[in-house]
């Protein structure tokens, strides 16, 4: 069964931009819902897909996260190269761990983190995550249940060193977060099992910046964006960039 592959956004509105970065695992559906918000209310949004994701999981597999902040780095320069100079950044969970990277490397208006994590002491919880989206995609592929199990215990093999490189890259960005002074919205979803929740404590407490702000939401989980409470969450994104300096 051929599976339909995601593809990167552009939705131009304003001459104000957000480049939307999604979650580990995950691809642009993740903020497309936000996206479309956005551009309802006048904001230009871009959403990459870092290599290997949105395909087949053995691809992921090969990937590392130097590559996937190379693919931020071109993303922003593609809204760059449209014309556009005033961006802010919104990252779900791994997104917004590249998206704090950004803020410390790249002079842009603001950062929304959306459940992102800041220590890599939940690796057994990013490695269900991703056992059980390889067992998704191969069970839309149409294959037997126990060639899934071979392909996804092969998967789960090959993959130590991309979780490796992983937990290398969320410490490094963590020891960085102090060199943050570009305003700053945290979001935690309180239903989330996927990262340690203090993470988002740390980013709040540690950025230098002194327009910052943090809200947890009680009935959503870690894809907050999907979640029961995207709508607020939509607003308060929102209320975050109205409250921004773009001259």
């Amino acid at each position: 069964m051929n599976i339909k592959q995601p593809e990167p956004f552009t939705f131009e509105e304003g001459e104000r931009a957000v480049l939307l970065l999604h979650g580990f695992t995950g691809h642009s559906a993740d903020v497309r819902m936000l996206g479309r918000f956005l551009q309802k209310n006048g904001y230009t949004s871009h959403a990459p897909i870092y290599r290997g994701h949105g395909r087949e999981p053995e691809a992921l597999v090969d990937a590392t996260p130097e590559q996937w902040w190379e693919d931020v780095v071109e993303a922003l320069n593609h809204l760059r190269e449209l014309g556009y100079q005033k961006i802010a950044v919104a990252g779900l969970s791994l997104g917004g761990v590249l998206g704090l990277k950004i803020a410390y490397s790249e002079p842009i208006k603001g950062i929304v983190t959306m459940c992102s994590p800041m220590f890599f002491d939940n690796e057994e919880q990013l490695t269900q995550g991703f056992r059980f989206k390889a067992k998704q995609y191969k069970q839309l592929e149409g294959k037997d249940q126990e060639s899934i199990n071979v392909e996804v215990e092969e998967l789960m093999n090959a993959s130590k060193n991309m979780f490796k490189q992983l937990g290398d890259f969320i410490t490094s960005v963590h020891d960085e977060v102090d060199q943050i002074y570009t305003p700053a919205f945290v979001v935690q979803a309180e239903q989330d099992e996927m990262i340690n929740k203090e993470s988002a404590n740390y980013i709040y407490e540690n950025v230098e910046t002194d327009q910052k702000d943090i809200k947890w939401y009680k009935n959503s989980g870690h894809v907050i964006t999907m979640d029961k409470e995207k709508e607020q969450l939509h607003e308060d994104v929102l209320n975050f960039l109205e409250s921004l300096d773009w001259s």
